[in-house]
């Protein structure tokens, strides 16, 4: 080999060497933020590897709260990093060391986060706590989820020279957050972040309690009892079942046709359950059901709405059906004493999977809240009409015209009918009358206005000569094909 060539190739791997030991000796480093958690610790932080604990996003007021508790019980403090790339450090020990970046003490970082329906507060998203534990010191990193750079959840990193000082600081701040949590006993809703594949809806919504009486909800005599004898009567008793050895966790479905009033059944029983968590799933967070799970056992006595559930637990028919088997196995892995509702709504009951609906403590009261009869759409005239009937602009006459016209319609129907009423009234500059029910009506039992008729519940004829109806209104005998399932409540 030419003898230049040896030389490059020796001269070549010295220089190599020499980066490599000058790369070592620089990454080994510590940083200002490094230098002082050594120094608070007192011993050598590269002898101590940080205990990793993660949480769900939805967690970030709860874990907020439950550390400036303990910041309070222990003396302790927080302060913020700064330098470049702070938010793509993989790890609490990048900020310890010359890494990448030199990282030095700094402002806190901070966001506002919803408590309520009408409240929020301000946050910590970036800190680092320091604390002593009975002498033993104690330090932390705190980190938001940041979808955006590869962080699905809320990180807390702990490090302390004794380990069972960072297991013993972990347990009292998961047993604070279950203690404070700004979830117990209000209304949530996951909200979709498309950010987190793997983790739809993580940031949640509150919802204010809705307030529907009893009288507002026109159901046959004695279906509504029913109901509410097994949601909040079984709570209401849940110390003498638990003594007599009884399961408090509970199932019921409620199902029908589009527009029967389901849902409105479930916010009449959120009004009557004042201090139960109510959490809610549709669409797209009904795959979240494990963590709505997780949180109604956390903060119960609670209530888990899953609506249009046959979305998630449609019969298997041969196929392997992920989300039902979730939902399964949530409903079973709650222990029998819990204090947990879970109500599903459907369209479509016969798409359940069998053992969903059969097996006590999945599913053990189900009702139908089928299309009303005569008696009860005149009820549902008169709640929808109570101000024009009390104004005298209506008639009780007109109202029982009204519903004998209206056989096999739902209650959405009845409510959009006096909504058209006094719409139509208002453009013709009047007040409403009972003539303006009867072309309210003429004009949404016509066949132009079939297609709406059916998304609202009505009776409807098929909107092709030998085809049949639209969502739920099939011929008696027609089959799952039939039913296009895009009609709400």
């Amino acid at each position: 080999m030419d003898p230049e060539v040896v030389e490059f190739a020796k001269s070549f791997t010295a220089f190599v060497r020499a980066m490599d030991k000058a790369a070592e000796e620089a990454t080994s480093e510590l940083t200002e933020v490094g230098q002082y958690v050594q120094d608070f610790l007192g011993v050598p932080v590269d002898d101590i590897e940080p205990v990793v604990e993660q949480f769900p996003r939805h967690q970030v007021v709860d874990i907020d709260l439950a550390l400036e508790e303990l910041l309070t019980r222990y003396g302790g403090r927080r302060r913020g990093i700064s330098g470049a790339h702070r938010n793509h450090a993989d790890s609490m020990t990048d900020y310890l060391f010359h890494t990448f970046a030199s990282f030095r003490f700094g402002g806190i970082g901070y966001e506002r986060q919803a408590t309520g329906p009408s409240s929020d507060r301000r946050v910590v998203t970036f800190a680092v706590g320091e604390a002593r534990l009975d002498g033993v010191p104690l330090v932390w990193l705190q980190r938001a989820a940041q979808p955006r750079h590869g962080r699905e959840q809320y990180t807390l990193e702990v490090m302390s020279p004794r380990s069972d000082t960072a297991d013993r600081f972990l347990h009292e701040l998961r047993e604070t957050m279950a203690r404070v949590s700004v979830m117990r006993g209000q209304i949530i809703s996951f909200a979709s972040d498309d950010f987190s594949y793997h983790a739809p809806g993580a940031a949640l919504t509150f919802l204010p309690r809705p307030d529907v009486s009893a009288d507002q909800v026109i159901l046959p005599d004695g279906v509504l009892d029913r109901i509410v004898r097994h949601v909040v009567g079984i709570g209401q008793h849940r110390d003498e079942l638990r003594v007599a050895g009884q399961h408090l966790k509970r199932g019921v479905l409620l199902y029908g046709p589009p527009g029967t009033g389901k849902t409105h059944v479930v916010r009449h029983l959120l009004s009557r359950t004042v201090g139960t968590t109510a959490i809610l799933l549709s669409g797209r967070t009904l795959g979240l059901l494990h963590d709505a799970s997780q949180l109604a056992r956390a903060a119960q006595p609670a209530i888990v709405v899953l609506e249009d559930c046959d979305l998630v637990a449609e019969h298997r028919g041969g196929d392997s059906n992920a989300a039902l088997f979730e939902t399964l196995e949530a409903m079973d892995g709650l222990a029998a004493d819990a204090d947990i509702t879970f109500i599903l709504t459907t369209n479509r009951a016969d798409l359940l999977e069998r053992a969903l609906v059969e097996r006590p403590g999945r599913v053990d009261l189900a009702v139908e809240i089928a299309k009303p009869d005569l008696n009860e759409r005149e009820q549902l005239f008169r709640l929808y009409a109570a101000d024009l009937l009390a104004g005298g602009q209506l008639t009780e006459a007109g109202v029982r015209s009204a519903a004998e016209r209206t056989e096999g319609v739902t209650a959405s129907f009845t409510k959009e009918l006096i909504r058209r009423v006094v719409i139509n009234a208002a453009q013709a500059g009047r007040p409403p009358a009972d003539a303006d029910v009867d072309a309210a009506l003429d004009e949404m039992l016509s066949d132009a206005e079939a297609l709406t008729r059916t998304l609202l519940g009505g009776a409807g004829r098929p909107l092709l000569e030998g085809q049949p109806a639209v969502p739920g209104l099939a011929p008696d005998g027609a089959g799952p094909d039939w039913y296009l399932g895009f009609a709400e409540d």
